[in-house]
């Protein structure tokens, strides 16, 4: 027993030793741009969102994860901003539609998306027609220059951003409609706006300027903060979640275990192990089940024995004697005659509460009294037995 205790000690520190090495060795880091609000990897956007009260003091903070269709249809929302800042804009034209509600109200929706291939083309098809927007990247990978055209906001040296995060820019645009608030070195404008009814819609296309690799920089921060400057103060803030999906699905505590390899592979081990040890106990200790037989039914064995005993002592008057006690006693229980008399009277009772008919009732009792008091041969108690079968079948 106590080097069971041992062995359990020893194992449980050594786990505890590993979980710890392994949460508290240093992750690489991964440069996937999330663009989500609630990671603080490069290409995350966790300070973006958390400087959001700064920009705006009093302003409310509101995360949502619906589409703007099931947002904004039906209601009535006002005095609000509605931030999106994604790789992939998921737009259908029922969305678009209530975008332009909520626009005309008097609303501003700031959206940062990406310009390559597969990112804008579904938002595309949905808005071309209104804002004829088309969208390129600058092929290299090397610093961009960017700037604003306000000239209040417009800085001395241009913006310039490396690892391409100011690469993309818009190719054409409703130039009777847009204003052109941005523009990178080439003369292209990579931040636009339109005006519906009393509100605006923003459009960069560089998602990843506001991001945390961006914004650690003195300009990338100087930068974010003048774009979203644009947007005026209103009492809430939505920031958009379903673009990006990034919302946490599982909650559950063991998601700090599949969040990384080693933990999940050594929450697996630490499980296996545990169910192996389980198994080889209960080979070892468990005690074995003796079979119990079920009791055996003797009423066949006793039947048996006693007519056995009856057969060998050849006593015909005696069973005849008790099956006729027997019999009596079944017609004063059931049909409640009277048999300390044997005559004609009791025939036709016996008849007629029976329903056997006067044949077999006269013949059974004539029978009783043959037998009674003489020498009962092998026939006459077979026959005394016959008749009194044929009673039973006959009065059911």
């Amino acid at each position: 027993m106590r080097s069971l205790k041992l062995i359990y000690i020893v194992s449980i520190t050594l786990i505890i030793a590993y979980l710890v090495a392994e949460y508290n060795k240093p992750h690489p880091t991964l440069w996937k741009p999330t663009l989500a609000y609630n990671d603080k990897i490069p290409y995350g956007t966790y300070i973006t969102y958390h400087e959001l009260k700064q920009l705006f003091p009093g302003a409310v903070l509101k995360g949502t994860n619906s589409t703007f269709y099931d947002q904004f249809h039906d209601t009535t929302i006002v005095n609000s901003n509605y931030i999106i800042i994604t790789g992939d804009l998921k737009f259908n034209k029922y969305d678009f539609k209530e975008l332009v509600k909520y626009l005309e109200k008097g609303n501003s929706v700031f959206i940062a998306i990406g310009t390559t291939a597969d990112k804008f083309i579904r938002a595309k098809d949905v808005i071309e027609d209104t804002l004829k927007i088309g969208t390129s990247l600058i092929i290299k990978n090397s610093t961009t220059a960017i700037n604003f055209t306000n000239t209040k906001l417009k800085r001395a040296k241009d913006y310039k951003f490396d690892k391409g995060m100011a690469n993309g820019y818009f190719t054409s645009f409703d130039t009777t409609r847009a204003v052109v608030l941005g523009r990178n070195e080439a003369g292209d404008a990579n931040f636009i706006s339109y005006k519906f009814g009393k509100g605006t819609l923003f459009l960069c296309a560089n998602p990843e300027l506001f991001t945390n690799y961006s914004l650690l920089s003195e300009q990338g921060a100087d930068y974010a903060a003048k774009a979203l400057s644009y947007m005026p103060e209103q009492p809430v803030i939505y920031w958009d979640h379903f673009q990006n999906g990034d919302i946490e699905q599982d909650m559950s505590p063991l998601r700090v275990f599949f969040s990384s390899p080693s933990l999940q592979w050594a929450y697996y081990l630490s499980l296996g192990g545990m169910v192996i040890f389980i198994l080889y106990e209960m080979k070892r200790r468990q005690r074995i089940i003796p079979i119990i037989e079920p009791l055996r039914n003797s009423t066949v064995d006793f039947v048996n024995v006693v007519g056995q005993v009856y057969y060998e002592q050849r006593n015909n008057a005696n069973i005849a004697q008790k099956k006729v006690v027997y019999f009596l006693e079944h017609l004063r229980t059931v049909y409640h005659l009277k048999t300390n008399v044997l005559d004609k009277e009791f025939i036709e009772r016996l008849a007629q509460k029976t329903g056997i008919g006067d044949t077999l009732a006269g013949e059974l009792v004539m029978h009783m009294h043959y037998i009674n008091g003489q020498r009962v041969t092998d026939d006459d108690l077979i026959k005394l037995n016959q008749l009194i079968e044929q009673f039973y079948i006959k009065s059911r």
